[in-house]
């Protein structure tokens, strides 16, 4: 052999290799071709089940919006109704509480002047009265 033959047999050698080593590549490089596909489809698929749901949302919180906005107006009208009770009775307090007042000491004067009154006829009579009977 000589020394030309010896360079072909490297050459044919080396593109042998080249050629293995570009058939194993390959393979990795086509696993993953098909794993970039098959995480472009799910994400495709995330996308068309997400909007949906982010549509749904976005009207739920609009709709929650909408009743916030009516609690509000019936907590506005509550606090309304409690200053006008709590005015109404304030008013009843100054026009009646003061002249009830007066009648219940008025009323309670008279019941203490009445049982004092009774108290004095019942020790004036005589203790032994009441003991004799009648016809004895």
């Amino acid at each position: 052999m000589t020394l030309g033959d010896l360079g072909d047999v490297a050459g044919l050698i080396a593109a042998i290799a080249f050629v293995l080593l570009v058939g194993f590549l390959a393979v990795p490089l086509w696993k993953l071709g098909k794993l970039l596909d098959e995480a472009r489809s799910s994400v495709r698929d995330v996308t068309d089940h997400s909007v949906p749901i982010l549509d749904e949302a976005a009207s739920t919180v609009a709709s929650a919006n909408t009743q916030l906005v009516k609690v509000d107006t019936i907590t506005t009208s509550a606090a309304s109704v409690s200053e006008n009770v709590s005015a109404l009775t304030g008013l009843y307090a100054a026009t009646l509480g003061k002249p009830l007042v007066k009648v219940a000491a008025f009323s309670y004067g008279v019941r203490q002047a009445f049982g004092q009154a009774k108290g004095r006829l019942g020790k004036h009579t005589d203790p032994n009265a009441g003991a004799t009977g009648a016809g004895a």
